[in-house]
């Protein structure tokens, strides 16, 4: 079977699992020692999960986690799930808004009006459909391409390409279009990669426990993370990774390459994934819905075809219940204090933490600030951190004392 999928025409949570209680143990989500589960290959498949038992965090020196802190970059956002800068304009924020609005943020101001509207077209209904992402082309600049992610009115999935042309974006064509069975689970992330092509991820189609197992086919779009080269009008949408639930956010190191995945789990697990530079490409597998996270959850088989790869770090619905990902940090105002940590948090209980990798062993921290309803976070142009709550509220990470 051809790993390719028909461009421009595939037609077939991250508020999902929203029942866990946020009574606090110890604040802190489980880290795993190694990312490998004893993997699938060339169809060889795996006969169960093979991954050494969780470890516990690594002690941290005593208020490693409290030297930071949050401070108010802007506010008025009606549901802001999503953010992204334009190359070239980095004193431009364009933050998108669940109802099917792109607003511009310029310095601290809020443009009266929106740079995108599609609110028309956009169903949000649910509390995970609408317009849930923007990206732009890397020579945005030079073409001026750009990109959306939203459902549209009948709850299914569009990609569409568009083209700022006398300062106004006009629709130049649809490159996926996915049908959606359920309400939920509508990933929703669009980001371009180090390779210049476009990555987008996809839920399971939704319900619960991926009822229609579409996670592991390989013939469904749905529970896959796809990529496209979009400037080859030939092309078509090829997935790179199978076995996600619901991938709601994900981000690639801008100094290194990697692929970070928040994955948003069913009832008990939410967790972070790991795609090294040198592994983006391969076809993997993330387990779902054999696995929640490093637990079993359905007793079969995982669908071979692709190397089989656990999490690096989950949490239990104790401490959250819809993991949102972030990014690796890698501004300079807080180096010192993040310098190369993932940050990602929950959107249920606002928590906020961040992984080191260092010669494949994981290490974390919990911090002592927390942002109510965390859509997403965002990267501004010098690599700084931006954390956004669907309060409308859009946070910075900075230091404290």
């Amino acid at each position: 079977m051809s790993r390719a999928l028909l461009a421009g025409g595939v037609v077939a949570a991250f508020l999902a699992g929203c029942s866990g209680g946020e009574e606090e143990r110890d604040g802190r989500p489980v880290l795993l020692p190694t990312t490998e589960r004893g993997g699938t290959s060339s169809g060889e498949t795996s006969t169960g999960p093979d991954e050494p038992s969780p470890a516990p965090l690594r002690p941290e020196r005593p208020g490693a986690g409290r030297s930071l802190g949050l401070e108010v970059v802007a506010s008025g956002f009606d549901s802001p799930v999503h953010a992204a800068v334009a190359p070239g304009e980095p004193g431009r924020l364009y933050v998108v808004e669940q109802a099917g609005r792109v607003r511009v943020l310029a310095g601290s101001r809020i443009d009266d009006e929106p740079f995108l509207d599609l609110t028309a077209e956009v169903t949000s209904e649910g509390n995970e459909q609408g317009l849930l992402s923007i990206a732009f082309h890397p020579r945005f600049q030079a073409n001026s391409r750009f990109y959306v992610n939203f459902t549209d009115r009948r709850g299914d999935t569009r990609v569409d390409e568009f083209r700022v042309r006398a300062g106004r974006p006009n629709r130049v064509r649809r490159l996926l279009h996915v049908g959606q069975p359920y309400a939920n689970h509508n990933g929703g992330q669009l980001a371009f990669g180090p390779d210049g092509l476009l990555y987008v991820g996809m839920g399971d189609g939704g319900s619960g426990g991926d009822p229609g197992d579409r996670a592991q086919d390989l013939s469904s779009p749905l529970g896959k993370l796809l990529r496209l080269d979009v400037d080859d009008r030939g092309a078509g949408w090829e997935p790179i990774a199978y076995g996600l639930r619901n991938p709601w956010r994900f981000s690639f190191d801008r100094l290194t390459g990697d692929l970070w995945i928040g994955d948003v789990g069913q009832n008990e697990v939410e967790e972070i994934d790991v795609l090294p530079a040198r592994r983006v490409g391969e076809l993997t597998n993330f387990g779902w819905d054999v696995y929640e996270g490093t637990r079993v959850h359905e007793d079969k088989e995982p669908t071979p075809g692709g190397r089989l790869v656990g999490p690096v770090s989950e949490y239990g619905h104790d401490l959250g219940c819809s993991v949102t990902g972030g990014f690796v940090y890698r501004g300079r105002d807080v180096h010192g204090r993040a310098g190369g940590r993932f940050f990602y948090g929950d959107y249920c209980s606002g928590r906020i933490w961040s992984l080191a990798r260092w010669q494949g062993e994981t290490t974390g921290r919990g911090h002592s600030f927390r942002v109510p309803e965390l859509t997403s976070f965002a990267e501004d142009a010098d690599g700084e951190l931006l954390l956004l709550s669907r309060d409308g509220a859009i946070y910075r990470l900075a230091r404290r004392g």
